[in-house]
């Protein structure tokens, strides 16, 4: 599943983006209920989890807007209040489940797997192709023109953020961010170190390359010329 996590703790949001990592799912954040909407609005994800006091706007509203454009998606609230009268709000507000804080991870991941089960299998895109590359992230198996590529994990995770934003852009702060986890740039190669390692093994031996640099803006995974 592709999920869409708001969450304006870092801490908290660095923890469940890598459970949720871990389980197999692909990750976007975003620190604030602005930030969320307008990443919510390029659709695509099977899931939202939602924390419910955030900056700028607040997760009831995020959701609310949502709901009144006719986005769907089903919605995980999490959030420290707890009694009846919160979690009602959160129900009306057009979340589908709301889970109370502190909460135990394996219980959350359940929970945003039913949520994803209820959508259906057909809404959930587990293949990705790019011209003649092929990802599963199920099975976590690459393969170029039949041939397969073995992948190191964090090279996985690198081509698995590219492959799903193939034909776009990426910036370097997007993959630290959605990669690496850092909000900062550590001011370290470890991106073009793992982008050479990358381009070597999907590349080298194929007469198009696939993994492109865009000076001065980042990468792109596209089978434009």
């Amino acid at each position: 599943m592709k999920i869409l996590v708001v969450e304006d703790d870092a801490d908290a949001a660095k923890f469940l983006i890598k459970g949720l990592r871990e389980a197999g799912h692909a990750v976007d954040h975003a620190l604030d209920g602005d930030t969320g909407k307008n990443m919510a609005e390029s659709g695509g994800y099977d899931a939202y989890v939602i924390d419910r006091m955030l900056p700028g706007i607040d997760g009831l509203t995020m959701l609310e807007m949502r709901r009144s454009a006719g986005d769907q998606t089903p919605a995980l609230f999490l959030s420290a209040l707890g009694e009846v009268d919160d979690r009602v709000a959160g129900l009306k507000a057009g979340g589908d489940d709301y889970l109370v804080k502190p909460y135990a991870f394996s219980e959350l991941i359940a929970r945003v797997e039913a949520l994803g089960r209820r959508r259906g299998p057909t809404n959930i895109q587990t293949t990705f192709t790019v011209g003649d590359l092929e990802m599963d992230v199920l099975t976590r198996t690459v393969r170029r023109a039949g041939k397969k590529v073995d992948l190191q994990p964090r090279e996985f995770r690198l081509l698995e953020y590219l492959i799903r934003h193939s034909d776009q852009v990426v910036t370097r702060t997007m993959l630290l961010e959605n990669v690496w986890e850092y909000h900062f740039d550590p001011q370290t190669n470890v991106i073009d170190v793992h982008i050479s390692r990358l381009r070597s093994k999907i590349d080298r031996d194929f007469d198009k390359p696939l993994l492109k640099t865009v000076r001065g803006a980042g990468y792109t995974l596209t089978d434009e010329d």
